[in-house]
């Protein structure tokens, strides 16, 4: 690009003001522009590194080594007193046999119970303090196992003597799902007055079932 400048004119007077020359001068100055060219050395640069990293990524790949997957290991077996701990990942055994609490005898059923008890009757700490989702975690683990335990002991009770347990197990889990919804309501008079029912009703399964 080209660029023109022009001076100023000048105008020259004599001093006896008989002479005036005047005069234009113009003066160019050419601007060569360099226009952007991409460096040979930077083009050979680069396909030199797709070369390099195609041979290299090709390498890796020729020497991958495949890695063998087996078979899961055999199951391993449960602690003394359970059934196979591995129950629950062993497919050839039916869904309703794979997830379940671990069957226990009668007496050990009964010696469960007796924790079971203990944990029900511990929650009166949290209602005390309102802490009610700590109050339906308890209630609710400890009612699994109990349901769970109290079955096996009336299953080995004689005949005559199942229907009357059975329908005090039944209470029992009357009063702790009525403690369970005064917690889910956040009512502490309704949870005052219901574990007080449960823990009466527990002591008459104790004395019964254990």
């Amino acid at each position: 690009m080209a660029q023109a400048m022009a001076s100023m004119t000048s105008f020259n007077v004599c001093s006896n003001g008989n002479k005036v020359n005047s005069g234009t001068r113009f003066i160019v100055r050419a601007h060569n522009v360099v226009e952007p060219q991409t460096s040979r050395r930077g083009v050979i640069g680069l396909v030199a590194t797709t070369l390099v990293t195609g041979s290299f990524v090709q390498a890796v790949l020729a020497d991958a080594i495949p890695i063998k997957v087996g078979p899961p290991p055999p199951p391993s077996g449960g602690l003394p007193g359970t059934l196979n701990s591995d129950e629950a990942r062993d497919l050839d055994l039916p869904l309703k046999q794979r997830f379940f609490i671990q069957p226990l005898t009668p007496n050990e059923a009964a010696q469960r119970t007796k924790e079971s008890a203990k944990e029900i009757v511990a929650v009166k700490k949290f209602i005390e303090k309102k802490a009610w989702p700590f109050v339906q975690n308890d209630l609710r683990l400890r009612a699994e196992y109990l349901r769970y335990d109290l079955n096996t002991i009336i299953s080995s009770k004689p005949k005559e003597e199942k229907q009357s347990l059975k329908e005090l197990a039944g209470k029992l889990f009357q009063d702790i799902n009525n403690l369970d919804y005064a917690a889910k309501v956040k009512s502490s008079p309704e949870a005052e007055k219901y574990y007080a029912e449960t823990v009466s009703t527990l002591n008459d399964v104790l004395a019964k079932f254990v």
